[in-house]
């Protein structure tokens, strides 16, 4: 099942009705247990607490970090760290609404100058928990206890890239559904695999349109990720000076001019459009999404002024912040420092499935909540994965997977091939490929 990610309402929701001063004396000990399990040598600590309930977590904390003969004292504002080996962040929470006021603004560089670790309580200060935004000044913790469940900032940039290790504490609440959800390896269970009296088609057949000259191996690419996500038949519709290239590049698969490419579609149970294409084909990517009812994967060149289309069939985008930003007429940094609400614009926009690429892939459908893909992988910052990821959700619509779950379920698929393929530097996107039938 897929992991809650709380916002601080559904967080308020979850507690409401509870001893308020059980649950703090809970939190408190959490993270005064996970300081000193983390940071055995740690005898001097410094907390930094705010007046709400964090900082009474906090206060807590240093209570019982006392009585274990650690040396744990609050800090005055605007008090350096001095000699301390550890600092506590309980200054602002979950309830931050915007960027910190200038005084706790400098109790946070406070703490990221003092050059010795640092355990958030709950969320690092200066992080939105219902959003990751960042509005200034953010702590860089170490370590981050949370309460009950993970928040939404804990698992979206770019405060997940303040939190450092995530430890979930629990303090007597009972479980909640959420708007959005971390999704786990178990979504790969509903990946459709070959079945007996299947034949090629039947298990999924996937029309591929890209693969322009000087870009074929970004179709490549694409198309042999289809097939080793198990799909049974792959079709490249390329322009006519790529196809020998491509007959080299990709055995298995039938190629057809561009010119073809709307015949090809009798065969296919999916479209992926898009990978080395050339942005000089746009007519040809909206003919293609507006005149089938295949399910549809858009990545690469085919959102390039891709506009609002009509129709009903599954489709996914997969843009990366760039992309996604010249579909919404913003700046790439807005897109990073906005991402959900981005996500959000541009799935109303389309009205469709929208896969926002990154170390936190984000998986909009419709009417529903956020998806999140939260492991990164950081060996995936390489030319052609988006190419392999989007021959891995082609195969997955071919195999008549819904669209959300097809999107989702190839982003973790992607992942996972990174970690099997074993490389901590010089991973290359055809490493993925071979990786992906182990998975």
């Amino acid at each position: 099942m897929p992991e809650p990610l709380y916002t601080a309402d559904e967080m308020r929701a979850a507690e409401a009705g509870h001893d308020v001063e059980a649950m703090m004396q809970r939190a408190g000990r959490a993270v005064a247990d996970e300081a000193m399990r983390r940071f055995p040598d740690a005898r001097t600590i410094t907390a930094y607490v705010g007046g709400g309930a964090n900082g009474g977590d906090g206060r807590i904390a240093c209570d019982v970090l006392n009585s274990h003969g650690r040396v744990a004292g609050i800090a005055e504002h605007g008090a350096r760290v001095g000699d301390s080996d550890l600092v506590i962040d309980a200054l602002l929470g979950t309830g931050l609404r915007g960027a910190p006021r200038a005084e706790a603004g400098a109790d946070i560089e406070s703490i990221n100058g003092a050059q010795v670790p640092v355990v958030a309580v709950d969320i690092p200060s200066g992080v939105a928990a219902s959003t990751g935004e960042v509005e200034g000044a953010a702590v860089r913790a170490d370590v981050t206890v949370t309460f009950h469940g993970r928040k939404v900032g804990h698992a979206v940039g770019p405060g997940r890239f303040r939190c450092g290790d995530v430890v979930v504490a629990d303090i007597g609440l009972a479980a909640r559904e959420t708007r959005n959800v971390l999704v786990t390896e178990e979504i790969l269970e509903r990946v459709p695999r070959k079945r007996d009296g299947d034949n090629k088609f039947s298990a999924g057949s996937v029309l591929l349109v890209g693969g322009a000259r000087g870009t074929t191996g970004a179709a490549a690419l694409a198309a042999r990720a289809a097939f080793r996500a198990d799909a049974g038949y792959v079709t490249i519709a390329a322009p006519s000076d790529a196809l020998p290239t491509l007959e080299t590049l990709v055995v298995e698969a039938v190629k057809r001019p561009l010119e073809q490419a709307a015949a090809a579609t009798q065969r296919a149970s999916a479209l992926a459009l898009g990978p080395g294409l050339g942005r000089e084909h746009g007519a040809l990517v909206r003919q293609l999404l507006e005149s089938t009812d295949l399910p549809a994967v858009v990545d690469a060149d085919a959102l390039h002024e891709l506009a609002p289309f009509d129709r009903s069939a599954p489709t996914v985008l997969t843009p990366h912040s760039g992309e996604l930003a010249r579909l919404l007429g913003r700046e790439s940094r807005d897109v990073d420092a906005h991402r959900l609400g981005a996500l959000e614009e541009a799935v109303e926009r389309y009205g469709c499935v929208v896969l926002l690429k990154g170390a936190d892939t984000l998986v909009g459908a419709p009417g529903e909540g956020v998806w999140v893909v939260g492991d990164n992988v950081p060996q995936l910052a390489t030319a052609g994965t988006g190419d392999v990821l989007t021959g891995i959700v082609a195969a997955y619509l071919a195999k008549g997977m819904d669209a959300r779950e097809a999107a989702a379920a190839a982003a973790v698929a992607h992942r996972k091939a990174a970690r099997l393929a074993g490389k901590l530097r010089g991973l290359v996107a055809g490493d993925l490929l071979e990786a992906l039938p182990g998975i």
